[in-house]
């Protein structure tokens, strides 16, 4: 009777390489790759961060801290990343760069975002705190898109832009063209769609206290930014 060929065994994770930090952000991702992310121990981190758990507890309290970094990374990816001067450019024009920076950054991780996505749907804490996570994101994307982002009336924007942008990261990781095809033909409808809601918002900052812009402030920004407003509300 012939004998099976023996199974081939799977590679190894690769050595990690980095600071401490990068290292245990990496790690952390890559885990989420290959299981859920309540089942992910700290000490799996650490071991495949290769590094001690007291440099891991060093940098960091929780794995949705660690989460947060990740966040704060891809922040700063899109944030060092532009090219050109867009400033010619409609808001909404801006917006759409940005956010598209903002997936070609996240593209290494789609197998940790489906895996978060799917964690987050049974488990109402952890999309409380990602929603936490991207409303700050989506703060500093309207800054780099040149779009008011402070105070009340810009978080009510940033909130609004974190439910819009996780609508279009549900067909992001699914996308599997490398121009990512699907994802940008989302992100403008999605966009679009932001104009109708803006009535929305702007009712909702009339309950806010210092929501509601000055009349000298509203004029400048008709002037000077155009369909801002119809933008961010998405």
């Amino acid at each position: 009777m012939a004998r099976k060929p023996a199974r081939a065994k799977a590679d190894p994770p690769a050595t990690p390489t980095g600071t401490d930090r990068e290292r245990i952000i990496a790690a952390l991702m890559a885990l989420l790759a290959e299981k859920k992310f309540e089942r992910i121990e700290l000490s799996e981190i650490a071991t495949r961060a290769d590094v001690k758990l007291g440099a891991l507890r060093a940098e960091f309290p929780s794995t949705l801290a660690i989460l947060g970094a990740h966040f704060k990374a891809i922040d700063r990816a899109v944030l060092d990343g532009g090219e050109g001067d867009m400033s010619e450019e409609p808001p909404r024009e801006r917006l759409f760069d940005v956010l598209m920076r903002r997936i070609e950054a996240l593209a290494p991780h789609k197998e940790a975002l489906r895996s978060l996505m799917r964690s987050a749907r049974r488990n109402p804490g952890l999309a409380f705190a990602l929603n936490a996570m991207s409303v700050r994101s989506q703060q500093w994307m309207l800054t780099a898109a040149d779009i008011h982002a402070s105070g009340p009336r810009g978080m009510l924007r940033a909130q609004g832009l974190a439910l819009m942008f996780a609508r279009v990261v549900r067909t992001f990781v699914h996308d599997d063209d490398e121009g990512h095809a699907r994802t940008m033909a989302e992100l403008d409808r999605a966009l679009g769609r932001g104009a109708r809601l803006i009535g929305v918002v702007e009712d909702l900052c009339r309950f806010v206290p210092g929501c509601r812009p000055r009349r000298r402030h509203r004029r400048a920004w008709d002037e000077d930014e155009g369909d801002d407003e119809a933008t961010v509300a998405a």
